[in-house]
This record gives C-alpha cells, structure tokens and sequence, in this order.
C-alpha cells in the first residue's frame, strides 16, 4: 500500500514541533524559568513598599509611614538586586542552557560555566555608553538628573540601566553570539590544552582562554563599529525589540498572541510555550517599566492572571461545571479529575481527556473564550479601573489571588474572579450541547448492550 501523502496538519504540527524542540526555544524557557524565583523575591519586597495602595484603608497609610515605611529604601534595594539585573539572570542562564545543549547532544567539549562568564564578559562590553569624538572612544559622561551617565554607564535609581529588563534582547543575542563562537572554536580545536597530570580547573581555564579572547574580539569589534557609526550594539538591538514590544502591547496585539496560543493548542502543540518564548522578554521589560512609572497591560503574567484562567481555553468555570452539572458519565469524571488541577492553571485532563485537540464542535468556545476575558482585562487595566500590573505571580496561583498579586491590589482579585466567569458564559452554551452529545451516544450505548 503506497504511503499517504503527508497533509497540511501533519506538515504543521511536524513544523512547530522541531521549533518548539529546538535548542534555542529549550534554553529560552530555561531562562525564563529560572526568573520565577527571582521576580517573586522581588515581588514580596516590591509588595512591602506599595502597601498603602494596596490596603487603602483610612488611617493604613499613617500607620505604615512611621513602620514598615521607614524601610522602603531597603526594599527598593533588594528589588533591585533582582529585577534590577533581569538581564544577567535571564540571559546568564539561557547561555548556560544553551551551552550544556550543545556539550550534550554534539558531544563537544564546552563547559556551561565557561559560556556563562563568557557571557558576561561580552554582555558588559555592550553596557558602556561610548562615542567616537576628537579621532578616539570616549566614555559619555551625562549628569541630567534624567540621565545619569558616568564613565559611560547610564545609572538610576534602580542601579545600571542596561543590564535590567531593557537588556534583555542585548542580552539574549549575546548570549547566542557567545556560545555559537564558543562552539565554533572548540569544534575547530582552537585552545590551549593542558597535560592530563594538570587539575580539571587549571586546564578549563586555559582551555577557555582562546575561545574567550575571540568572544570579546568580535563583540568589542563589533560595538567600536557601530560607535564610530555613531551608535552601539545595545542601541541597535533595541530598536526591533522596542518594536516588537510596542506590537505586543497593542490591544490587537495581544489577541493575535491569545489567538496563536490557543490554535496551537488545538492542533496538539503546546502553544503556550512556544508563543512565550517570543514574548518573555518583552513581558519582563514591560513589568519593570510598571514600576517606574509606564502603564503597560502586557507585563508580568496577564495571561494567567486575567486570560487562560483554569488553563489554556479558560476552562475553570467549564470545569467546574462538569463536575457538578454534566449529565453524562464521561463528562461527569472528566470534570471530577480536573477540577482541582484547574484551580492551579493545569488543563492537560481536559485538553486530552475531554477531548479538546482536534475537536472542532469545541474549538470556538477554546479560543472565543480566553479572547473575550483578554479584552475585559485589557479594557480593565488601560482604562485605569484596576491597578497595573506590577508583579509577576508564579502561573500556578489560582483565581483571585493571581490577580491580587500581579496588581498588588483588591481590585485585580475581582478583575481575575469576573475574568474567569465572562469565559464560562462563553463556554456554556457549546459545552452543554456537547455533554448533551455525548449523553446520547452513551444512553444509545447502554440500549445497545441491553
């Protein structure tokens, strides 16, 4: 029998499964794993200092002025010394991920700690603000209480500039360029290599001296090229991450990223990861901006906050129903499994137990509904009713309390409950007919047996 020809869905599906599969997607999620830890440390000290707003309760502010109010500054630092270097954290552990990849699955000899202080050297090349004056490089210097430069790295508040979340994209393409000239070198066996009788740690470092040499060559080529041009690496991969950001944080936008996640989900694919591994960065920039000042709805986590509540399709109120109104037997036990999973963002029992992949009488409410509560959030946020969004919670805090903490405020645990229930009217119709489906094929089952 003549195979079948391969169709647009397998091409698809076999398409974004290599992305998502890919060593750049891996490390990426790796690294924006590894930021949870540090944002919601961040977030507990970020909570301390906006109490008042968060609690405005008559005679609340008074009592936090002369109290916990007296060590806001202290706060701020700690804040700092975790949101304030987003992009080392972020970027360090992508490069460290995507090194040990490589070591792992080329079977090369590149040792993840070495592409990690790589890295970082080539990541503070880009961080001094230079220009090309009088025939030589010179540091910028600014003391504009607006921008604060001195021997070229611009300072505020919130420590230096370029390597908190706006030097992300910085960081992630230096990150790449790090590792791929690690990789290159290596392969090509450019490094010193130590008699066997020297320690391990004697010989990685001077194994890494040849290969971090040309790291630093061509990143500090690189950016002296574009400072006598008149600009800076850091400058020039700005632009289209400032772009791309600005995109993102359109009401269209964010429905197009709503609208991806959830058609890919449906074919099977775990859309959610793919699509944030685009978008991390910018959520991550965005919440800090927050914090200064900027009023950004895509920052944080405003997905599982105010959109895919219960899980991608916004399936909590569906699966609540199921498990207390179904009427049929299939229904009913799907919804008994999945409801307290849902209440922590976890729908796999659903998405494949229901099922919703592939099925076409549920894919309107699937991505309908996670659409339709993304707008009342977004209309929420920008309009001003509820707080912005200035925390990132981890993506398991259920309903309520995920809008409380990435607001730090009641309003947004009322924004996240009302987000949740807009969803379920969306599903209601079509997941009652569909039980109802399935209700007669059993009934007609059961009749069949008899």
């Amino acid at each position: 029998m003549a195979d079948q020809p391969e169709t647009f869905k397998d091409k698809f599906g076999n398409a974004v499964g290599k992305f998502s599969g890919s060593r750049f997607v891996r490390a990426i999620m790796a690294a924006g794993y590894s930021v949870i830890t540090f944002s919601i440390i961040g977030a507990i000290f970020l909570i301390l200092t906006v109490l008042p707003q968060a609690f405005p309760i008559p005679g609340f502010a008074t009592w936090y002025a002369g109290t916990i109010g007296r060590f806001t500054n202290m706060f701020q630092v700690i804040y700092n010394s975790t949101m304030g270097i987003l992009a080392l954290v972020f970027s360090g552990t992508f490069t460290y991920t995507y090194t040990q990849i490589y070591h792992e699955e080329e079977n090369i000899d590149v040792v993840p700690v070495d592409g990690l202080m790589m890295f970082l050297m080539a990541m503070f090349i880009t961080v001094p603000q230079l220009v090309w004056k009088n025939g030589s490089v010179q540091f910028v210097q600014s003391l504009n209480k607006l921008n604060i430069i001195g021997g070229g790295y611009a300072v505020s508040t919130s420590g230096i500039t370029r390597i908190a979340s706006v030097g992300i994209f910085t960081g992630l393409v230096v990150g790449w360029l790090t590792v791929q000239i690690y990789r290159f070198t290596i392969k090509h066996n450019w490094r010193i290599k130590m008699p066997d009788s020297v320690p391990a740690g004697v010989a990685n470092s001077f194994s890494a001296l040849i290969p971090g040499f040309c790291v630093a060559f061509v990143v500090g080529a690189i950016n002296l090229a574009l400072v006598i041009a008149g600009t800076d690496i850091f400058k020039v991969l700005y632009i289209p991450f400032s772009f791309i950001s600005n995109i993102a944080d359109t009401w269209w936008g964010f429905l197009v990223i709503i609208f991806l996640i959830h058609l890919l989900w449906w074919f099977g694919i775990h859309g959610a990861t793919i699509m944030s591994s685009f978008y991390t960065p910018i959520v991550l920039a965005n919440m800090a901006a927050n914090v200064n000042g900027a009023n950004h709805f895509f920052a944080g986590d405003p997905m599982n906050a105010f959109v895919i509540i219960g899980g991608s399709g916004a399936t909590l109120g569906m699966a609540i129903w199921l498990s207390f109104r179904a009427k049929s037997a299939q229904l009913s036990s799907i919804g008994k499994v999945e409801i307290v999973p849902a209440i922590f963002n976890i729908n796999e029992p659903i998405l494949f137990g229901l099922p919703i992949v592939y099925n076409v009488q549920l894919a309107i409410p699937f991505i309908c509904a996670p659409l339709v509560s993304g707008i009342v959030g977004y209309i929420a946020v920008t309009t001003g009713l509820v707080h912005k969004i200035i925390l990132q919670q981890p993506w398991p805090t259920p309903v309520g309390l995920s809008g409380f903490l990435a607001t730090a405020s009641w309003e947004g645990a009322v924004l996240s409950i009302f987000c949740a229930f807009v969803a379920f009217l969306v599903w209601y119709p079509f997941i009652r007919h569909y039980d109802r489906t399935i209700l007669k094929k059993e009934q007609a089952a059961a009749a069949a047996e008899k």
